[in-house]
């Protein structure tokens, strides 16, 4: 009988052992995407695609303007409604990006990549620009 016992603590470990392990969600990172916060991360997750790592804008398929050395960015108001309202080939933002994240991207690319604008722009700048669109679109 002992040897039937052991026999089967022997088997209820190996299969303890083989089941597979549960992760709270699948991957490194999990299925949830990081919710960006700084202008940096912003512009690193949303804006560099098409604006590049330094600003200095793309020219292919089509021309994206460059970032650096803007002087379109003096004027905080300017790239408050681009980033928000979009214009040609710029996508409108303020359906995916929240007021906060709009301020500090914008704040980012106004005192990086060789401009020094450095009045920071606020969320109640974007909000006052920027009014969210009405269910249905813009």
């Amino acid at each position: 009988m002992t040897r039937l016992v052991k026999s089967g603590l022997v088997l209820a470990a190996a299969l303890v052992l083989a089941a597979p392990a549960l992760a709270d969600e699948p991957g490194p990172g999990g299925s949830k995407p990081p919710v960006p916060k700084t202008g940096a991360e912003v512009y690193t997750m949303v804006c560099q695609s098409c604006h590049m790592a330094g600003g200095a804008g793309a020219k292919g398929a089509g021309m994206i303007p460059a970032l650096a050395n803007n002087p379109k960015l003096k004027v905080a108001a300017y790239p408050i409604v681009m980033v928000a309202k979009g214009r040609g080939g710029m996508p409108w933002f303020n359906d995916t990006l929240s007021a906060d994240q709009m301020a500090a991207v914008i704040t980012y690319i106004r005192t990086n990549f060789g401009n020094a604008y450095a009045e920071p722009v606020t969320a109640a700048d974007v909000a006052k620009l920027s009014p969210k669109p009405a269910a249905g679109g813009h």
